[in-house]
Parts: structure tokens; sequence; C-alpha cells
């Protein structure tokens, strides 16, 4: 039998048969896919190949095959720093949810999710949450970055989750699609999923003013089927999102403003750092790149991207 991969809690994982029935399944044997060090070989998503085991009353599924992933996302795993943890995979596209406060969501974090997204080849939706409670100078503020962020390329909205404000929107791109949400703890993702579903009811955050950051309301990603042909990923509050096996020289083409402008630099291994004759450089000079994507760009080349709360 194949379905997909809707839930996994480590040891067990609930996939749905292409004939729509859900089984709770088993891994047989140890997996290596794709030389990937991960700490768990089968994730949300995955196409998965399985067969039906009666043991006693009970009836389970044993998986034996995984399918080839057309993208995966990932984050560090907290105990093995070498390795990864797959988050989820076969998405169609990820939602980032982006608040200027409460918590706060600085572009040092947008940008090396967009850099870990671009390599992984998942496209990205901005979604600037919480537009309800903003001052005029926070809302020029959001105005300013979704401005950097559509000029480089990125599809950018702005929303009011509690209210339902453009959550339409949303549910427009989602149809037919995968989606993941994803943005700190506490930014309104279980609220947002609840205004488009809501019948659906997950867990919201409450945000903790000891840390302004929100507490996890989630343990395991979990994929969900939604009234209008659409499928989202619910997953863990991912702080710790990083990038993972990165050669320094592949990080500046996955910032496409830098890609654009690479064959125009001296050098062809031109890091954009002290070398001359660098068309990178000569951009920020002049304005046409961001100070802040080039600030994110120079943190992840040094290896300083371990914290996401450092400067907006």
């Amino acid at each position: 039998m194949n379905g997909t991969v809707y839930k996994s809690t480590g040891s067990w994982y609930t996939v749905k048969s292409n004939e729509g029935n859900f089984y709770e399944c088993r891994i047989k044997g140890k997996f290596r896919t794709q030389g990937i060090k991960s700490t768990n070989p089968v994730a949300v998503g995955d196409h998965v190949s399985f067969e039906l085991e009666t043991i006693g009353d009970e009836t389970i599924g044993i998986i034996s095959k995984i399918g080839n992933r057309k993208n995966y996302i990932v984050r560090k795993s907290v105990k093995l720093s070498k390795q990864t943890h797959i988050i989820a995979s076969n998405l169609d596209q990820v939602f980032l949810l982006v608040t200027l406060n409460n918590p706060p969501t600085f572009t040092s974090f947008i940008d090396r999710f967009l850099v870990t997204a671009e390599a992984y080849e998942i496209p990205v939706v901005l979604l600037f949450n919480k537009m309800d409670v903003y001052q005029e100078e926070e809302r020029f503020e959001v105005d300013y970055l979704m401005d950097l962020y559509k000029k480089i390329g990125y599809k950018c909205i702005k929303i009011e989750a509690k209210q339902g404000k453009n959550v339409d929107l949303v549910k427009e791109i989602m149809k037919g699609k995968t989606s993941m949400f994803a943005g700190h703890s506490g930014v309104g993702k279980s609220t947002l999923v609840n205004a488009l579903e809501p019948g659906m009811q997950l867990k919201t955050a409450e945000i903790s003013e000891q840390h302004m950051q929100g507490q996890h309301t989630t343990t395991f990603a979990e994929m969900y089927d939604l009234s209008f042909d659409a499928r989202i990923i619910d997953t863990p509050g991912i702080k710790g999102f990083g990038i993972v096996d990165m050669d320094k020289h592949e990080i500046g083409d996955y910032f496409p403003e830098f890609f654009a402008l690479k064959s125009e630099c001296k050098f062809n291994n031109c890091l954009h750092l002290d070398e001359p004759k660098c068309a990178v450089k000569k951009a920020l000079e002049n304005n046409e790149i961001a100070a802040s994507r080039y600030r994110s760009y120079v943190q992840m080349l040094t290896g300083e991207e371990d914290n996401p709360y450092r400067e907006r």
C-alpha cells in the first residue's frame, strides 16, 4: 500500500493511504534516506510504501520504503549538533509569520529562514501578522520590510489573524497545495489556522511575558486536510532553525539579489567581504541592497547566526 505520512511521534507514524484511510505505522529496520544525517528517518509529508500486519486484535502498518522527496525543511537537532531533524517534506510552500513585537521577529531570522528555504527549493510567502495592534511608526516599519522583500521577489501579505483580515487571500494561495506555517512561538500560527478552518481549534500559544517569545504549544509536526482542498503541516516552534551543511561559497547564491550580481564580481569565487571590485559591496554602497540583508549574510558566513533574537 502507498500513502502519505500525516503525523510523526518519533516511533509511530500516522499514514493516510491513497484510498483515504489512516493507519498507525512503524518502521521496518533502519533507513538511510538520500545520505541525510537525520535524527528522524521518516518525516511528515513523506510518501511511503507500507504493508499491514495483524498482531493479536491490532492491525498496524509496517513502512518498508520512503519515496524520493522533492524537498524538505530541517532544523538543527538539539541533542546531536551534527545531525539535523527533518521537520517536513514535499512542501509546495511555506508561510513565514512575522511580528514586530510580542514576539519580535528580527530580519536576521527572516533572512536565515529564506536562505534555508531557497536552498531546499521551497517557495516562501511572508505574512505580516497582528497589523491591528501596531502604532503608526510600526506600520511604517512593516511597509519598509514588505517593500524590501517584495523587491527581492518574495510575496508579502499583511494580515490580522484574530480579526480574519486578508485570511481569504491566504486561503486562495493554499488551495490544492501542501503548506507549512512557520515563525516563532506566539506569532499567531495557530490563530491563523483556526481562522482558515474554524472547526480545527489548534492550541493557540499564550505569550510568555517573562520571555516575550511565546510558549511552545506543538511538540510534533502534523499534517491536516482542510475543507477547501488544502493541506497544512503544523510544526513545533523552530527557534533552532539553522544553516545546515551549507558551504560558505553557496550562501550568497541563496540571496537572490546577491546571486543576480555574482557574475559582475571580479572574482568568480567572491565572498562579497573584502575582495576588490565586488558588485555586491558596490550595490550595498549605492543602497541597492538592504544593509540588513548584507548583515544577515555576514552573520551566516561567520557562523554568528545562532541567536535569532539578535538585532533587527
